[in-house]
């Protein structure tokens, strides 16, 4: 009898042995993950367009996509509307459904139709929202002489953009 209470004993200390090396080993993991995760994103990080490095990870994972090189920062923005110049402003928010829906259409559209957007992070900088009266994204909005002329907000059909970009090219010939 006492040899079966000590094989039970025993049973269970392997047992809780497993288990703790099992702990161990996804804590170590997840240890892992963090610090190859925290690195990828400082090499990412260096050099980027917003002038800070507290982003939000879904901005960072946009970082080296081609339809988001036209970062525009807020003092940029603001500068270059109330000069009077033409500029055309892609507000978005790097983790907006439709915003990542309507990049891929937009900015390709507007590059073979010569048309240069600035865009606006809210994401980064949410003073945006009421600086420039964005009720949702995405919002494509055209600036001249210091004023809004035209703005198109939502998840819009390609054709409605191109339509938009011809209402602003025309207006300037």
């Amino acid at each position: 009898m006492a040899n079966s209470k000590k094989s039970a004993a025993q049973k269970k200390d392997n047992k809780l042995t497993i288990l703790l090396i099992i702990g161990f080993i996804i804590i170590a993991g997840f240890v892992a993950l963090y610090f190859l995760n925290s690195s990828s994103n400082k090499a990412k990080l260096a050099n980027n367009p917003y002038g800070k490095n507290d982003l939000e990870q879904s901005t960072i994972d946009i970082l080296n996509d081609k339809n988001y090189q036209n970062i525009i920062l807020p003092n940029e923005l603001e500068k270059k509307i109330s000069s009077g110049k033409e500029t055309m402003v892609y507000f978005f928010k790097s983790d907006c459904t439709h915003c990542k829906k309507i990049t891929p259409i937009l900015m390709p559209l507007a590059k073979d139709m010569g048309v240069q957007i600035d865009q606006f992070n809210l994401l980064e900088f949410d003073q945006g929202w009421d600086q420039y009266s964005i009720e949702g994204t995405p919002t494509l909005v055209y600036y001249k002489d210091g004023k809004e002329q035209l703005r198109v907000v939502g998840e819009q059909s390609k054709d409605t953009f191109k339509k938009f970009f011809e209402a602003t090219i025309l207006k300037n010939k």
